[in-house]
């Protein structure tokens, strides 16, 4: 299966690789890979998940992006990831990929990437919800426990007391309301990123208005990335209930 290797910027990492299915796409899956924002990790952690999706019958869009260390950070890494989703709209014209169902998926980091681009008021493709994978949506807890040896520090540059505006535009927990709708789900064995992460961002998000449910999968935090797994499964059926089609 070949992915279409398609540039949204001038830098060698702002692309991303369009996977399509034999015929008519059931549905479009932005993947948004994690990593915490480093450099150490790209788009190769999208592309089984890509090939999966296709074999499914979806459309996917594996995203790549600046990251922290590699000429991203903030708010780099996030502006790239706003182009690139957008990017998606004169890709679908150019090879007739439907876009009224779109389904913002992001993992980890990914996931904090993901429900931010979500509360943008003027995107070019409007997506109908977003999976968040076990992610960073608690961006100030994330800073105070250290994930990932100071991930949160690397990402923004700084700390809270030297900018606290950094800190609170690039929080999830600081985007809402938002109008479209989030599924958080976190592994019933994640050791990488706490429940907390996902579970205090749905309370906050219900409390705001905004359409929010925390669902348990099986698994750690590298099982819902991993095809084959009941983890995987489980994300391609909320991904199927977020594009409001039956699961495959």
């Amino acid at each position: 299966m070949t992915a279409l290797h398609v540039s949204y910027g001038p830098d060698p990492d702002q692309y991303a690789e369009l996977t399509l299915p034999g015929s008519a796409a059931r549905a479009v899956v932005v993947i948004i890979h994690g990593g915490y924002w480093r450099a150490a990790y790209d788009a190769e952690l999208g592309r089984p998940l890509a090939a999966d999706l296709a074999a499914r019958g979806f459309a996917a869009w594996n995203l790549e992006y600046r990251r922290a260390g590699k000429g991203g950070g903030w708010p780099e890494t996030f502006e790239d990831v706003c182009a690139g989703i957008d990017a998606l709209a004169p890709a679908a014209r150019e090879y007739d990929v439907d876009l009224s169902r779109v389904v913002l998926l992001g993992h980890s980091a990914g996931g904090h990437l993901a429900v931010l681009a979500a509360a943008r008021t003027d995107p070019h493709v409007l997506p109908a919800g977003v999976v968040s994978s076990s992610g960073v949506l608690n961006l100030a807890e994330a800073h105070e426990l250290g994930l990932s040896d100071g991930a949160v520090r690397n990402f923004l540059g700084c700390t809270p007391e030297e900018d606290p505006r950094r800190y609170r535009d690039a929080d999830p927990m600081h985007a809402l309301p938002l109008q479209v709708p989030v599924w958080a789900l976190h592994g019933e064995e994640d050791s990488t990123v706490p429940l907390s992460s996902s579970s205090s961002w749905v309370d906050a998000a219900r409390a705001s208005g905004t359409r929010a449910q925390l669902r348990m999968i099986p698994g750690d935090h590298f099982a819902m990335i991993t095809p084959g797994t009941k983890a995987w499964d489980a994300v391609v059926d909320v991904v199927c209930e977020a594009a409001g089609i039956p699961a495959v």
